[in-house]
């Protein structure tokens, strides 16, 4: 028997069982019907950010960032294109640091963007500074 991993949806954060084997088979959430695995970042807020980062099995990258940020706003479209390159093994994510203090302060963030990688329910690695693609997805690949 294969093994399954809990994987929350980036749209209504249920938690879902899923075959290791099939995650790259496009699966979506058993409740909405979103992909599981989304090829692009998604948003996470204080309300969602634990079903995604501490109970959810395959690891979450997750950027930082804020608005107003220069290196944020340039960064980001490497990022977006880091989670098509990433995904399905890793998950991406954003939280905004303006809209979501709460988890800012959580993660003790003092300097944005930093990326934060969660794998096991708990942070395992973490940068900071805006990161080229290359630099994002070798970071990712190394700290798994």
């Amino acid at each position: 028997m294969s093994e399954t991993l809990i994987v929350a949806c980036p749209q209504c954060h249920s938690r879902n069982r899923v075959p290791a084997a099939r995650l790259g088979e496009a699966p979506t959430c058993g409740r909405c019907r979103a992909l599981l695995r989304p090829s692009v970042p998604f948003a996470l807020g204080a309300d969602s950010f634990d079903a995604h980062a501490l109970r959810s099995d395959p690891p979450l990258l997750v950027d930082f960032w804020a608005p107003w940020c220069g290196p944020c706003r340039t960064m980001a479209p490497a990022f977006e294109a880091a989670a098509g390159v990433l995904a399905p093994q890793f998950a991406l994510a954003k939280v905004d640091t303006e809209a979501e203090p709460v988890l800012a302060g959580r993660f003790h963030i003092r300097s944005i963007p930093t990326l934060v990688l969660f794998a096991g329910g708990r942070e395992i690695a973490r940068q900071s500074g805006a990161l080229p693609l290359q630099a994002i997805v070798q970071f990712a690949r190394a700290a798994r």
